[in-house]
This record gives C-alpha cells, sequence and structure tokens, in this order.
C-alpha cells in the first residue's frame, strides 16, 4: 500500500514538474526579448528545415545531370529529347496541381510574406508537397526561375508546422517561421549571413534584437549542413575580379543608370504578365509559359535554367556582344513567362543571370569607348547582379551581401554600392517601380499591410501580461457577493449555468447611492494568441475583459482587462 502511494506521489510530482516547466517555457517565449528557450527551438527547427532543403537539392542535382541543357547551337539541339522537357516540365507540375487541393495551390515568396505579416507565419503543411515536386519540376525541366522560392516556401513550412506541434504562442510562431527561411536560404546558397539580412529586409521588414539571434543560428545551422554535404563551395568565386580604379566610377554612374531602367523594364512586363494571366486557366497557362521556354531553348539554350549558363556566357573568353545582347532578351523573355504565368520557383537566380548579361554588355561597350575598360568585365558582370536582384526586389544590402558570399571577394563592396544607388533611384523615383513581391499580393488580392499598433501588440503572447491572480466560481447569486469581497481586487469569473464565462463587478449607482452586482459575458483566447487578438477582441467596445485558457477554454489560466492592455500600449510608445 506505501509502494502504492509513492507511486502515485511520485508520478503527480512528475506531471506537475512538466507542467510547470511547459508553462514557464511559454510565459518566456510570450515576451518580446531574446531568450536561450527561443534561440534552441530556433536551432533545433532549422535543423529539420534544412534536411528538408538539402534532401531537394539532392534530388535536383540528380535531375540536373539528365536534364540540364548545355551550350549547343541550333541543329544541335533540335534532335535532343531535353528541347521538350519545359512543356513536358508543364504537364507535370499541372498533375501536381490538380492531385492536391485548390485551397493549397497558393507558393512561393509573395504567398510567404503574406502570411508571415497577418498569420505569424502559419503556412498550411498541405502546401508543402506542392511546392517541392512542382519546383523540382520546374527546375529540372529547365524553366527560367531561381531556387530560392521552393527554399523559402519549404523553410518557412517546416518550422511553422512544427512551431505549432510545439504550441507555442504565436508571437514565438513568427520568429521560428523566419528562422526556417533563414535556414533555407542558408542552405541553399551557403551564404548564411545574406540570409538573414534577406529575412530582415525582404521577409520581417524591420529589426528586433531577439529576432536577430534566433535567425542568425538557423542560418549558420542551414549553411554548416550545406557544407556538411556538398562542401564549402562559393558559386561565383570563379570569376576573375580586378579591383577597380577611381577614376572608372563615371562610367560605373552611367552603368548603374542602364541597370535602374533595364530592372523597371523587367518589373513592369513581369507584372504585366502575371495581372494579364491572372484569371486564365492553370494548364493554359503552364503550356503557354511551357511552349515559350522551349522555342528559346531552340535558338538559345544558354537562357535557360536559374542562371548559371547565362553567367557562364557572360564570362567567357572573348563574348560576342550580338550573342550576349540576344541571351539578355531571351533571357528576360524566359524569366518573365515563367514566373508571371506561375511556374513555382524564384527570382534571384534568373535575376542573377540578366544582371550578369548586362554587366558584360556594359563592360564591352565600355571597352570599346575606354580600352582601359577591358580587364574589368567579371567585377561589371557581378555588380549587374548586384544592381538587378537589389532593384528588382527591393532589397539592396541583401544583394550586396549575397553576392560578398557567393563571391568570396571584398573588392566588389564598393563598387557594387555606387552602382546601385543610381539603379534605385532612378527604378523607384523615375520610374515609379516597387518591390516585385508585394505587387505580386495585390494582383492575388492578398494583404500584407498592418497597422503599427496592431504590429507592436503582435510580438508579444497573452501570457506576458494576463493577470493570473483571478477567482472563479459556478453560478451561486447568494454567494457572488461575498465572494467580490474576500477578492480584494482580483478579477472574479462566473461559470453560469450555459458553461459561459461572466465578469463579475460591483455598478455604482451615484443618485441612488447604492452598488449592485454586474455580470457580463467574456471571450476566451488560447494561451498561444498574442495581445493583438485582445485589442481585435476589446477595441470595438474599449471595455471589458477577456478569459485566456490553456488547451482547453475550461482551463482557464489568465484574464486581461482593456485598461491593462491600454497601459501596455502606453508603456510601448513611450
Amino acid at each position: 500500500m506505501q509502494i502504492a502511494i509513492n507511486k502515485t506521489t511520485i508520478t503527480r510530482t512528475a506531471i506537475a514538474t512538466r507542467s510547470y516547466l511547459r508553462n514557464e517555457l511559454r510565459d518566456q517565449l510570450s515576451q518580446a526579448r531574446t531568450s536561450a528557450q527561443l534561440c534552441l527551438l530556433a536551432l533545433l527547427f532549422a535543423l529539420f528545415a534544412s534536411g528538408v532543403i538539402i534532401l531537394f537539392r539532392l534530388l535536383l542535382l540528380w535531375a540536373n545531370h539528365y536534364t540540364q541543357t548545355r551550350e549547343m547551337d541550333f541543329t544541335a539541339i533540335v534532335g535532343d529529347w531535353r528541347a521538350l522537357l519545359p512543356l513536358f516540365g508543364a504537364v507535370l507540375i499541372w498533375l501536381v496541381a490538380r492531385i492536391g487541393s485548390k485551397r493549397y495551390r497558393r507558393m512561393g515568396i509573395a504567398y510567404v510574406l503574406h502570411r508571415v505579416k497577418l498569420h505569424y507565419g502559419k503556412i498550411p503543411l498541405q502546401s508543402a508537397p506542392g511546392q517541392f515536386f512542382q519546383a523540382l519540376f520546374a527546375l529540372g525541366t529547365n524553366f527560367s526561375v531561381g531556387r530560392e522560392g521552393p527554399a523559402i516556401h519549404l523553410g518557412a513550412v517546416s518550422a511553422s508546422v512544427l512551431a505549432e506541434k510545439f504550441k507555442l504562442p504565436d508571437n514565438s510562431v513568427r520568429i521560428m517561421c523566419a528562422s526556417g527561411i533563414a535556414a533555407g536560404i542558408a542552405a541553399t546558397f551557403n551564404a548564411p549571413l545574406a540570409a538573414v539580412i534577406f529575412v530582415l529586409e525582404v521577409v520581417v521588414r524591420e529589426y528586433k534584437i531577439h529576432y536577430f539571434f534566433p535567425i542568425m543560428l538557423s542560418a549558420i545551422c542551414g549553411a554548416v549542413s550545406s557544407q556538411l554535404v556538398f562542401g564549402n563551395v562559393h558559386e561565383y568565386d570563379s570569376i576573375q575580379m580586378i579591383h577597380i580604379p577611381l577614376d572608372h566610377y563615371p562610367i560605373l554612374a552611367l552603368g548603374g543608370v542602364v541597370l535602374g531602367c533595364a530592372a523597371a523594364l523587367f518589373n513592369f512586363s513581369l507584372i504585366r504578365v502575371t495581372a494579364r494571366g491572372q484569371d486564365w486557366p492553370l494548364i493554359y497557362r503552364l503550356l503557354l509559359a511551357g511552349g515559350i521556354t522551349t522555342l528559346i531553348g531552340l535558338w538559345l539554350p544558354q537562357a535557360l535554367g536559374t542562371g548559371d549558363l547565362a553567367i557562364g556566357q557572360a564570362i567567357g573568353e572573348h563574348p560576342s556582344l550580338v550573342l550576349l545582347c540576344a541571351l539578355l532578351v531571351a533571357k528576360m523573355i524566359a524569366t518573365i513567362a515563367a514566373i508571371g504565368l506561375g511556374i513555382p520557383g524564384g527570382l534571384i537566380g534568373p535575376l542573377y543571370g540578366i544582371g550578369a548579361l548586362l554587366g558584360a554588355i556594359l563592360a564591352l561597350v565600355s571597352a570599346s569607348l575606354f580600352p582601359s575598360s577591358a580587364p574589368y568585365v567579371g567585377l561589371y558582370t557581378v555588380i549587374g547582379m548586384t544592381a538587378m536582384m537589389g532593384v528588382c526586389l527591393s532589397a539592396p544590402l541583401a544583394a550586396l551581401v549575397a553576392l560578398l558570399e557567393l563571391t568570396n571577394n571584398a573588392s566588389i563592396i564598393l563598387p557594387a554600392m555606387f552602382v546601385t544607388i543610381p539603379a534605385f533611384l532612378i527604378a523607384y523615383q523615375g520610374f515609379n517601380t516597387s518591390s516585385i513581391f508585394f505587387r505580386q499580393l495585390d494582383i492575388m488580392g492578398l494583404g500584407y499591410k498592418v497597422a503599427p499598433v496592431n504590429l507592436g501588440l503582435q510580438k508579444k503572447g497573452v501570457r506576458a501580461l494576463m493577470d493570473k491572480r483571478f477567482v472563479i466560481v459556478n453560478n451561486n447569486d447568494e454567494l457572488l457577493l461575498e465572494v467580490l469581497k474576500r477578492a480584494e481586487g482580483r478579477p472574479v469569473l462566473v461559470r453560469n449555468a450555459d458553461g459561459v464565462i461572466e465578469m463579475l463587478s460591483l455598478e455604482m449607482h451615484s443618485l441612488e447611492d447604492s452598488t449592485t452586482l454586474s455580470r457580463h459575458p467574456m471571450a476566451g483566447l488560447p494561451d498561444t494568441a498574442t495581445l493583438n487578438e485582445v485589442y481585435l477582441q476589446l477595441s470595438p467596445k474599449r471595455s471589458g475583459e477577456v478569459y485566456i485558457y490553456q488547451d482547453a477554454p475550461q482551463q482557464i489560466v489568465g484574464v486581461i482587462s482593456w485598461s491593462m492592455l491600454q497601459q501596455e500600449i502606453r508603456s510601448e510608445q513611450v
């Protein structure tokens, strides 16, 4: 009997300890501050996200061994079965989309931005298989799309789904999602610092110290995973670059103007095609994209793929100016057709190819006018890549850091910055250009704007503010007044006969100099919610309270009133 009692006591103690530790963890994560628990969870989720991306890369590497086009002339590729791969890929993408539900067809960077802004980064797991296989088919069949699109979506899904399984507060789910994105980018490009900057500059669009460390740890995890499997490879370190003297900077400034005009033209064309084809049946859009890509591949196979073939042509020995111009036009058309008509994939790879071709063309033209510019073709190429990514995606700092890591050469920093400034100003002020991602969201009718007060409240969970000193009683009118008197200022909650939770309070009548008991129903929120949900619930009446429950509405753990929320808002504004 004594042994049974001891076992029961030990079991109850263990359960109570686990519950206490879980609540302590949730309380800690609800705060908008850096913690070791937050960093460790980000690292754990980043391991899983990195594994998914590594698997994707390995499958793509295997597929590209058989399917990637090579540099060859027209007569050679006409008889090659790979010429028809884009059409075959379009059919495969359509089949995968047909198998899945229409609810989960949205994917890509723009969709992830929408979910991060308005849904704390919660992305349905059901969207992951479609993104994985459709992007794999798109990249494997030589469409002009990039690898970062699936990396961002899959990294975000991996981390956010795990965060929801762990029942983390919503404010932490957003951080975990951002961390998964950083892990995905770093595992794709072996560029951890660029991954951090991209997430802060493009995805989160703000810098908070409690975001920075989890995101940085995740990027490190992704980069280390990539290096363990593929080696410490910098994709563009083979580009030969020579430090350019200051007397060539006026020529670079003119190049920046040209790059800004080209970026504005590309953005405008892509948005027009996206808007025009938005209402077309999916199969028509995919087949049209496949047909255009196939025709381009028959004449200029170097224009297909992520951009590596175009970059190789741009930095080759004695490139032909006519060929580079033809490749530039073909690469832009192939990319606009693929992305604008709904082929899943990213933009960074194709933008690198377009930027490299533009930079090489500018270098050749400059060398014909100023022969002293001839040795700097490699540097012009990388500068073109930096400017195109920075301007088109409205991410100049991420573009600069990415090329710095991918080339492993710091000599690009000053000239790339010098060129990006006029390019950005020309595109955004002269041509009223805006980020492609947000224009895509406008076309799709997906929101992304959040008011400052709501954005601030989203950073804290309800457990960070709720009053745990409350009293809850069952409905009994005779005892309620006595309970309220003994509560000593603590909130008193009443569970009525229908199971509805009500707030009990004394209502003063100044004219009659008397008081009466007042009861009004309360809404409930899970303890994973943020203060923004409390604000949305109470702001219409600008009064009242909500109760916070854990796991089930019957397990009430706290109360938040409108006055408490107002005090929190005022403290954040100081």
